[in-house]
């Protein structure tokens, strides 16, 4: 057996531990935007510095891709309408995005982020946001709610993938 036989495997799941790392904090930080009313270039300047990569309380270290983090607040910012706007239409009508949950919102403004550029798969954001949603609601019926309304919104912001 050779030992190097590991490391593809082992770079790909350094490389999903660290995407999904950049997801989670992401989500945290477009609620702290919303939230404590501070700016994105603030929130993550803060995030950067204090956050990604650093050990939480219990000594447990969370990788992040800085780099997918920056965009996925960046494009969450400017495409918040366009991303508010599709997931509306993917809510029932009597739950507009600005009356669920603050956590779902972010959730759903760091997933709309990803579906309005065409670099992730949209099935891969889907189950990534999904398992993100589990984390935040793991006793909820949240994770599935997300999977709904993400399906709708992936196909409505990148209907060729489909």
């Amino acid at each position: 057996m050779n030992p190097n036989d590991d490391k593809p495997t082992d770079k790909r799941a350094d490389r999903r531990a660290k995407s999904s790392g950049a997801r989670f904090y992401a989500v945290q930080a477009l609620y702290q935007m919303e939230a404590a009313g501070q700016s994105a270039d603030r929130v993550m300047r803060e995030f950067e510095i204090h956050r990604l990569g650093a050990e939480d309380e219990d000594g447990q270290y969370l990788p992040a891709d800085e780099g997918l983090f920056g965009r996925i607040v960046d494009s969450a910012v400017n495409w918040q309408s366009r991303i508010d706007q599709a997931t509306d239409r993917g809510l029932v009508a009597k739950w507009p995005i600005d009356r669920i949950d603050p956590v779902l919102r972010a959730l759903f403004r760091a997933a709309g982020a990803e579906l309005v550029t065409p670099q992730t798969p949209p099935r891969v954001v889907i189950t990534e946001y999904v398992r993100l949603a589990e984390a935040f609601f793991p006793d909820g019926r949240e994770p599935k709610f997300v999977n709904a309304v993400l399906d709708h919104v992936a196909r409505e912001l990148r209907p060729e993938a489909f």
